[in-house]
């Protein structure tokens, strides 16, 4: 028996943290409705910040009989949380629950469903006109993660030129550049008169409300014409999307690509994450302290960094895949962002 398994980040904002918790009975409910997808049971928890966590979601869905879960990280961008605090949160269930196995899906990315519902969130703003967007996401020290944002930001671009959409710059609400302010000053350079802030977020959250007040801040003193639209929210589209990623995983091996990925591949400035080992979050309701026991240079997926590469295999405790020879050795930093990233919201604000 199959259950999905909600992984999300977690978030002090408690109106964020109700919205996941709705949107996971929105999955179970479309689930139902999908009998050929073979979903058992749904459940979610977070890695830490909110309840429930993932430890107890996996307790009541063991507790069922659930004993082959298939986890989908409630992730856009695919840094630190998606690619080894999710993986190492797994690990440790599978420590707790001798026999149980576990699958790991792809984050959830610049989907098509993502940039559709992008588009309806420009549109039910207050500024649906605008020549120029600001998409605005939370921002990692993974510059694989960063780049997945402008990668979006190009897609949105190419399918609103015909809404009269002149241009689309990203921007970051922490850790990385340019910064909000940054993102407003240069579409003002480049000629921009009425722009729509998009924020690359799912649900409401600390970061998307710091992206209302950034925004706020630079249109005073930029003298812009500048709106916020909401955050995707909980929708039957963004639960179909879930279903699919957890499709993709029940069918067979998924394949992504692990070209710029920092754990594997030595970037230049990068070199010390390559095969750094992986911790889960301490969730503040689960007690555990214990640690994953692999780096991110086996990709095993059992432990640390399960990155989406392997995420459709059962947990092995062999290597998928080496890491490509670096020009440095591996250092002993590890693979999460800082402390600051670890406590902003993977989920966003409306």
């Amino acid at each position: 028996m199959t259950a999905l398994l909600i992984v999300g980040h977690g978030t002090r904002d408690a109106s964020g943290a109700e919205e996941f918790r709705r949107f996971t009975g929105r999955v179970g409910r479309r689930a139902a409705q999908r009998p050929e997808l073979g979903i058992d049971g749904v459940g979610g928890g977070f890695i830490e910040l909110s309840p429930p966590p993932v430890k107890d979601t996996v307790a009541g869905l063991v507790g069922e009989g659930l004993r082959d879960l298939i986890a989908v990280p409630l992730i856009l961008l695919a840094a630190g949380h998606a690619k080894g605090d999710i993986p190492a949160a797994l690990a440790r269930e599978r420590a707790r629950h001798p026999g149980l196995r576990t699958r790991y899906a792809r984050a959830l990315g610049p989907h098509p469903v993502i940039l559709d519902l992008l588009r309806e969130r420009l549109a039910e703003s207050n500024r649906p006109d605008a020549d120029a967007i600001l998409l605005v996401g939370r921002g990692t020290t993974d510059p694989d993660a960063n780049a997945d944002l402008y990668r979006a930001g190009r897609l949105l671009w190419e399918t609103t030129r015909d809404l009269g959409v002149e241009q689309v710059e990203q921007a970051f609400v922490s850790l990385a550049r340019p910064s909000v302010a940054e993102g407003l000053a240069r579409l003002r350079r480049l000629g921009a008169r009425r722009v729509t802030v998009l924020p690359f977020f799912l649900f409401p959250g600390v970061l998307p409300t710091r992206i209302v007040a950034q925004s706020a801040a630079a249109s005073a003193d930029l003298g812009m014409d500048v709106t916020v639209a909401g955050v995707i929210g909980d929708c039957d589209a963004l639960a179909d999307l879930v279903l699919e990623r957890y499709a993709e995983v029940a069918r067979g091996p998924v394949s992504v690509n692990c070209d710029a990925c920092v754990y594997r591949i030595a970037l230049p400035g990068f070199e010390h994450r390559v095969g750094a080992a992986q911790h889960p979050h301490d969730h503040p309701d689960d007690p555990s302290h214990a640690h994953a026991v692999a780096g991110h240079g086996g990709h095993e997926s059992d432990g640390a960094h399960a990155h989406p590469h392997m995420h459709s295999h059962e947990s092995a405790r062999a290597p998928v895949h080496a890491p490509a020879p670096a020009p440095a050795a591996a250092g002993a930093a590890q693979g999460h962002d800082s402390a600051e990233s670890r406590h902003a919201e993977s989920s966003s604000v409306r």
